[in-house]
């Protein structure tokens, strides 16, 4: 991923566009709804772009990053990574032009859903459940909704319609020359004032294995036919919000035919939802970055050593796909994947960190992931506000002893008189042949384990393989 200072420079221009007129309506959707899922800088920064344009206008003068980095007082780095996180959320459009006096982009605000599409949703509106907690989300939905018409009993509509109301007219008061049709489209270049429709969230297709899906179903039971647009649509976000497989995903695709043989997309969600729940102990999804933040990166364009190759690929990748890579191309089992999901969640790590995390504690286990062991590490670097690979990397140097004492579930030599014999201790790469004063290896007075040396070897070919990007 291309860093910030790639993209974009202070004294690249910028224009405000608006896909449309903002209501003030909007500013209370994008506090309520969406601030608690993309922050108060993404908001800022909507905010900001937006106050930029005068009054019933869809345009901006041009301004440069420079004047936005002063008065939101924020550095370029930060607003950046605000930017694409209202470019995922479908809140932002960015364009941009390379001319001979540098970079120029034009910035379209995009309105956001209303409270109606937004609260049936079927993404946006868990992810805001899970994060604001019951109480909160049903406050959200009572402030955003009021009484209908129809409930209001003993009433009948009588509207008119157009053609009640008024008198048709003779053909040709309808026919216009060429002179008036001219007058009555837009100029070239311009477009009418309006309000574009919202853009929901959507999961490209293509990013779900649906020849899997379809090759598991037979064509009796469900016909291809019953697979619409909409449909694939719905699998393929319902799949990547709760994290199910094209196998998974057959068989609630199965419980959510009806008598038509068509595949109705609201029990489609309802037993998605209930997989998910019955999986995670009735917990729903959280809305977090799939792997290390930009601005929480370290910048190595090329690697130069191993060290920078191993974090180079821990920021790239997500630990979901760490534990694929450390099995050899395994799936890692549910047990394994809530470990990792209560640690991101509960203590707040960041991916890349996560992921160093992940590697110690399994060459410290025999590649077992200890759920006490990983929560009691996790904790002390949530303390130590660990938030890049290299400080994880650090800390666990330095912290090297204290956590082997935790591994072993014992005091500290000194302290208990009598030491027993352990077998070899395997470190990561990263610890590097220097130690600080402490040793690399422990050597087991009684002789090496033949067949820890084997996993040993084993472990070591995977984590060659997987750090030359496989």
């Amino acid at each position: 991923m291309a860093q910030h200072w790639q993209e974009t420079l202070p004294v690249d221009q910028y224009i405000v566009a608006s896909g449309g007129l903002l209501h003030d309506y909007d500013r209370k959707v994008l506090t309520f709804l969406y601030q608690p899922l993309i922050g108060p800088a993404c908001l800022s920064l909507y905010m900001t772009l937006w106050a930029e344009l005068e009054e019933n206008r869809l345009w901006s003068q041009p301004v440069t990053h420079h004047n936005l980095m002063t008065i939101m007082d924020m550095n370029l780095k930060d607003i950046y990574q605000a930017r694409q996180k209202l470019e995922g959320m479908g809140l932002l459009k960015t364009y941009v032009k390379n001319g001979e006096e540098g970079r120029s982009f034009i910035y379209e605000l995009q309105p956001p859903l209303t409270p109606e599409q937004y609260f049936l949703d079927g993404m946006l509106n868990v992810y805001l459940y899970r994060k604001v907690g019951k109480n909160q989300f049903l406050r959200l939905k009572r402030f955003f909704s009021d009484k209908s018409t129809e409930s209001e009993p003993g009433y009948e509509e009588i509207t008119k319609a157009f053609q009640d109301v008024f008198l048709s007219v003779p053909t040709q008061a309808l026919i216009y020359n060429e002179d008036s049709a001219a007058d009555l489209d837009t100029e070239e270049g311009n477009a009418f004032i309006g309000r574009s429709e919202a853009s929901k969230i959507q999961i490209d297709p293509a990013e779900f294995n649906f020849d899997l899906l379809l090759g598991g179903l037979q064509e009796s039971l469900i016909p291809k036919k019953a697979f619409t647009s909409k449909v694939k649509e719905a699998i393929s976000n319902l799949a990547f919000l709760y994290g199910i497989d094209a196998l998974k995903m057959k068989n609630i695709v199965l419980s959510s035919v009806n008598a038509e043989n068509e595949i109705d997309i609201e029990e489609l969600r309802k037993s998605s939802r209930d997989w998910y729940q019955f999986e995670h102990q009735d917990q729903l999804p959280a809305l977090m970055d799939r792997t290390q933040p930009v601005q929480h990166k370290a910048g190595i364009e090329k690697p130069k050593t191993q060290e920078e190759e191993l974090v180079v690929y821990f920021e790239k990748t997500s630990p979901r796909q760490l534990l694929i890579d450390l099995s050899g191309g395994a799936e890692p089992s549910k047990g394994d994947l809530q470990i990792i999901e209560e640690v991101m969640f509960k203590q707040k790590l960041l991916p890349g960190v996560v992921n160093v995390l992940v590697q110690y504690v399994m060459l410290k286990t025999d590649m077992k992931l200890t759920k006490g062991y990983i929560e009691k590490i996790a904790s002390h670097w949530s303390r130590k506000q660990i938030s890049t690979v290299k400080d994880a990397m650090q800390l666990a140097k330095s912290e090297h002893r204290q956590y082997l004492e935790w591994a072993e579930g014992k005091k500290t030599p000194s302290s208990s008189g009598k030491r027993k014999p352990v077998r070899k201790e395997v470190l990561p790469d990263w610890f590097g042949k220097k130690g600080e004063g402490e040793p690399q290896q422990q050597t087991d007075p009684a002789g090496s384990d033949p067949d820890f040396e084997i996993e040993k070897k084993k472990l070591e070919e995977e984590l060659k393989k997987f750090k030359s990007g496989r």
